[in-house]
């Protein structure tokens, strides 16, 4: 029997793909948003594609707001746009 392969939804194409394909942005219990690449910190989380672009459809459709339960201030947004970049 194959083992399963957990599936998450990208926050900015909304596609369904495997959990080790997308890249985790989490909100930490202390309120801190950060991209997670090993998928294990703790806090909220919410999925998105590793392409710049993904990640610029959930932030102008408010998607990641709606997933992390926060407003993201525009200097979150310009570090994990940064971050994105050099991935």
């Amino acid at each position: 029997m194959p083992k399963k392969i957990p599936l998450r939804q990208c926050t900015g194409c909304r596609e369904m793909k495997p959990k080790k394909e997308l890249i985790r942005v989490v909100r930490s219990p202390e309120g801190a948003i950060s991209l997670d690449f090993k998928g294990k910190a703790p806090g909220r989380g919410a999925y998105v594609c590793p392409s710049p672009d993904c990640l610029k459809k959930a932030l102008k459709s408010r998607a990641l707001d709606r997933a992390l339960d926060v407003k993201i201030p525009e200097e979150i947004i310009a570090s994990l746009s940064q971050q994105m970049e050099t991935l």
